[in-house]
């Protein structure tokens, strides 16, 4: 007897449907899966055998052959337990076949027929709908995730008993999440601005970054603050929208780093990997590829601190993600392509020791190995990063005293605002949701310059000698600080402090 199960496999953040065919023949006992399976779905088999007869049912001791069709894409996965098993239930005639009609099915399968979570349910949950199906049927602990798609009806079962249980009549009811109240959460358990004393130069120049999606490099000595400072940008980001929560969420689902039990990410990842992290692990891919970190930032920030120690080849590949915001996968069998539209934010010393430039303490290093030092991050890199801060040390007076500086939610308030005017201003472009996005077509339509201004920029460019991408970026820059001052057209104290935000262009000036 035949059985067809509809399930779904994730190819990169996205799922297609998947039709898993058991057949259960008369012949010498076989199991045998084809369609290209791999790994854990390969393994399914043992794992399937087991939980049925653990779970009280009948084994067939005769020749089962699953096919998962398409055929000629691979499937990962243990998501494939599930179907496989009810497949071979109602192959078996232990199972009635009605109810699987417009229903979609996954989930990994226990040796004792309990159900475990799977990766991408939420991307197979919109999938299912996609491919107007009417009921998704998974494991419970994939739930929440899964039942913030609408036009599904989403039900999790804890066992593979219970999964039959509610096809033979015993209904699950379905579940359904509260999108408004996920996307209520705020940002107030995050750290706050107000408790960084002094370093105004410092917080501007975040409250820039942040309103225009700018990347941005601190440069200071240990203990100014640069870390503490990075780790509060988030708290003053604009909050997600639900479609920027829902591509978030997708990729973390897939990545297996959405927290047990949370339906949706709706506050901005903020992701910090160590230095010593591989250009496979940055950027993402393997033998199965996942996402890497710059994926697992996306509508977020990714903060590299010490940014020289991180190794050169590593550092490289984040060209591509900065300039387009995905990141393309590309393997012999497939090509796949992650999201990876992050705000990038960086933190070195100045040399080796720390100290160059410190009034309070004495630079050991020499000129070469300054020179040396500051070579591993490439020029190309540093032209991709729109915002190059200099972060002077805390004065003792600062440090003791009472007075505390804005709180994150103000500035927020200042950064929704130009944010809003930006959403207006490319609201007919999909892809460019901030002033760092725009395209050099989008600088000559919205960056229109008096002759005032375009003199002051000639002189920063010849003398500075900023590279035409450089001066690109100072433009961005400086449509954003309008954005902040509620200006409609560039100003001369917009792109004079735009410049000011190109430090290393500076020193490379005075080298």
């Amino acid at each position: 007897m035949l059985a067809r199960i509809r399930s779904a496999a994730v190819l990169g953040i996205d799922a297609y449907p998947v039709d898993v065919e058991v057949d259960i023949t008369n012949g010498l006992p076989s199991f045998s899966t084809v369609g290209l399976p791999q790994g854990a779905v390969k393994e399914g088999r043992e794992r399937v055998g087991a939980a049925l007869v653990n779970a009280g049912f009948s084994f067939p001791l005769r020749r089962i052959t699953v096919n998962l069709a398409p055929a000629d894409i691979r499937k990962n996965g243990s998501a494939f337990d599930l179907p496989i098993a009810l497949g071979i239930l109602v192959a078996s005639g232990q199972l009635p076949e009605d109810r699987l009609h417009n229903q979609m099915v996954l989930g990994e399968v226990g040796l004792e027929g309990d159900l475990r979570p799977v990766r991408g349910a939420l991307s197979m949950a919109l999938a299912a709908r996609a491919a107007h199906q009417t009921g998704v049927l998974l494991p419970h602990a994939n739930v929440p995730e899964a039942s913030v798609v609408e036009g599904v009806d989403v039900c999790g079962a804890h066992t593979l008993l219970e999964a039959c249980a509610h096809l033979s009549g015993q209904l699950i009811p379905p579940a359904r999440a509260d999108v408004a109240t996920l996307m209520a959460v705020s940002n107030s358990d995050q750290a706050d601005f107000s408790d960084v004393r002094s370093q105004a130069a410092a917080k501007r120049a975040l409250e820039v970054a942040a309103a225009g999606s700018h990347n941005i490099l601190l440069i200071g000595a240990p203990g100014a603050g640069k870390t503490m400072l990075a780790r509060r940008i988030p708290s003053i980001l604009p909050s997600m929208s639900l479609e920027e929560a829902l591509g978030t969420t997708k990729i973390h689902s897939v990545a297996g780093t959405l927290p047990s039990g949370q339906s949706l990410l709706t506050v901005r990842p903020f992701r910090a990997p160590h230095h010593t992290i591989s250009d496979a692990g940055l950027i993402g891919g393997g033998s199965s590829p996942r996402p890497g970190e710059v994926s697992l930032a996306h509508g977020g920030v990714l903060f590299l601190d010490e940014l020289p120690e991180f190794r050169r080849n590593v550092l490289e590949v984040l060209r591509q993600p900065l300039e387009d915001g995905v990141v393309t996968l590309s393997r012999a069998a497939m090509s796949l392509t992650y999201p990876a539209r992050f705000m990038l934010a960086a933190a070195m010393n100045p040399c080796p020791c720390g100290y160059s430039g410190d009034p309070t303490h004495s630079c050991n290093c020499g000129p070469l190995a300054i020179e040396r030092y500051r070579s591993r991050i490439s020029g190309p890199l540093l032209d991709r990063i729109d915002i190059h801060l200099e972060v002077p040390a805390v004065a003792y007076g600062d440090i003791v005293g009472e007075q505390s500086g804005e709180t994150s939610a103000v500035i927020r308030a200042r950064v929704e605002q130009a944010r809003a005017v930006q959403r207006d201003r490319f609201r007919d472009q999909p892809g460019v949701h901030a002033n760092a996005h725009m395209s050099t077509r989008d600088l000559r339509r919205h960056c229109r310059l008096s002759q005032p201004v375009e003199t002051m920029l000639r002189q920063a460019v010849g003398r500075l000698g900023l590279s035409a991408r450089a001066y690109h970026r100072v433009l961005k820059i400086a449509r954003t600080i309008a954005d902040l001052a509620g200006a409609g057209e560039l100003g001369t104290g917009h792109v004079s402090e735009a410049i000011q935000y190109r430090s290393l262009d500076r020193k490379r000036e005075f080298a």
